[in-house]
């Protein structure tokens, strides 16, 4: 393998992207309005779309002869290293519009400082999935907003769902040899550069949504280890089980 570190990086960020958007596309049919039964479908291909380019870049840099369905479908439970937040079930529309705002919000000011990375691969990708952040955090903070200073009921849902998903923000933060190795080589960023920036508007749009955030809470993580909650189990019996029962199918 030409590089470990990159590969299990790309890997890391391709299971973020494909495990929400496998969750966001449960919406498709299903939102409570057509607008946003678009918008969210808009959203869940969005990021399967960037996890084909990363996986397709772990590829070729395994030099194993697999490809990104293989890389996403093939795996066992302990094989992804998505976060825990994104494999959390949806909830209500409100839990599932503040888990998009907080992570986007993150991925955004995240691909923004990738476009710098000395990886033109990678840089590459991170300029395009920018643009497509950028909408999502755009599209989600309104939602924010509108729910949060609504209704009564809106506002409880809003800050229920806040206070649920705060605990898993921590893991986004996290690095390990991997990340420090190739944040040594300008490859990677340390996510430590962007809390501060991210954290700032977080609280803005809170403020806004009349909304309160609370910080003092346990930061649950192991996702990044393989160490998952029960909910990916559910998830992967269903992304997994036409490879599993038709192995090496083609269309």
């Amino acid at each position: 393998m030409k590089n470990e570190n990159l590969y299990k990086y790309l890997v890391r960020l391709a299971d973020n992207s494909l495990i929400f958007g496998h969750r966001i596309a449960e919406w498709t049919g299903t939102a409570p309005t057509l607008e946003e039964d678009i918008a969210l479908s808009n959203f869940a291909l969005d990021f399967v779309g960037q996890s084909r380019s990363l996986y397709t870049y772990a590829a070729e840099i395994e030099g194993q002869g697999r490809d990104e369905d293989q890389l996403a479908y093939v795996k066992l439970l302990h094989e992804y290293k998505n976060l825990l937040m994104l494999e959390q079930p949806n909830g209500d529309f409100g839990y599932t519009i503040m888990r998009a705002f907080i992570y986007s919000t993150f991925m955004h000011k995240f691909w923004l400082k990738m476009m710098d990375s000395k990886d033109a691969t990678l840089a590459a990708i991170a300029a395009k999935s920018e643009k497509e952040a950028a909408y999502h955090v755009r599209h989600s903070a309104e939602w924010v907003i509108r729910l949060g200073d609504g209704t009564e009921q809106s506002k409880q849902r809003m800050q229920t769902a806040a206070n649920e998903i705060w605990r898993f923000t921590g893991e986004m933060f996290e690095t390990d040899g991997v990340e420090q190795a190739l944040i040594a080589e300008g490859v990677a960023i340390d996510p430590k550069d962007i809390y501060d920036d991210w954290l700032s508007y977080i609280q803005d749009i809170f403020e806004t949504a009349t909304l309160t955030l609370n910080q003092d809470v346990y930061m649950q993580s192991g996702g990044r280890n393989g160490q998952h909650s029960e909910y990916l189990g559910y998830i992967l019996c269903e992304l997994q089980w036409v490879q599993r029962t038709y192995p090496n199918c083609n269309w």
